[in-house]
């Protein structure tokens, strides 16, 4: 069984990811770090050196390749569901839980990250906030055809264990 994390940068995939993965007894694999090891450049400088059209074609290849995976826990790029037909191919490979958070949390999380993240760096705190509202507003109809929603903040984990094993 596979299960793919979606939700918007900052969301806790990768923290979660790796929970669930143990919880279930699944490989945890996450996407960015897949991309990163296989074209050996950080994201980050794909896309100052590249641009996020070509990410997103790297992106869609690296995905399709943890198709062919088993007992695997995916946590996904913030933007993965929302290109091509990424959603649509996540969720015939797989379960897809959509970890929803609200923007004043997305807000305080990305302002606070230690990762750098490409599509918020440099940006002041009201321009970082009203990017926020209009990115997730653009990525919520993608990250809502996830098969589960489960609400970021006070994420129950042992629910979400619960959730993934009676859907199997």
């Amino acid at each position: 069984m596979l299960v793919y994390l979606v939700g918007y940068m900052g969301s806790g995939k990768t923290t979660v990811g790796k929970k669930l993965a143990k919880k279930l007894g699944f490989q945890f694999v996450d996407l960015d770090d897949m991309i990163e090891r296989k074209y050996k450049i950080e994201v980050r400088e794909f896309f100052q050196k590249y641009d996020e059209k070509s990410f997103r074609k790297v992106e869609h290849d690296t995905l399709s390749l943890t198709f062919q995976l088993s007992d695997a826990v995916i946590a996904t790029g913030g933007g993965t569901p929302c290109f091509f037909d990424n959603m649509e191919l996540i969720n015939q490979n797989g379960i897809s839980v959509y970890i929803q958070m609200s923007n004043l949390s997305l807000f305080h999380r990305l302002g606070n990250s230690k990762r750098p993240r490409p599509l918020v760096q440099n940006k002041s705190q009201e321009e970082l906030q009203q990017f926020i509202k209009t990115h997730l507003e653009e990525r919520l109809p993608s990250y809502l055809k996830a098969h589960l929603t489960i609400k970021g903040e006070d994420l129950d984990l042992d629910n979400l264990v619960e959730k993934v094993n009676n859907w199997k």
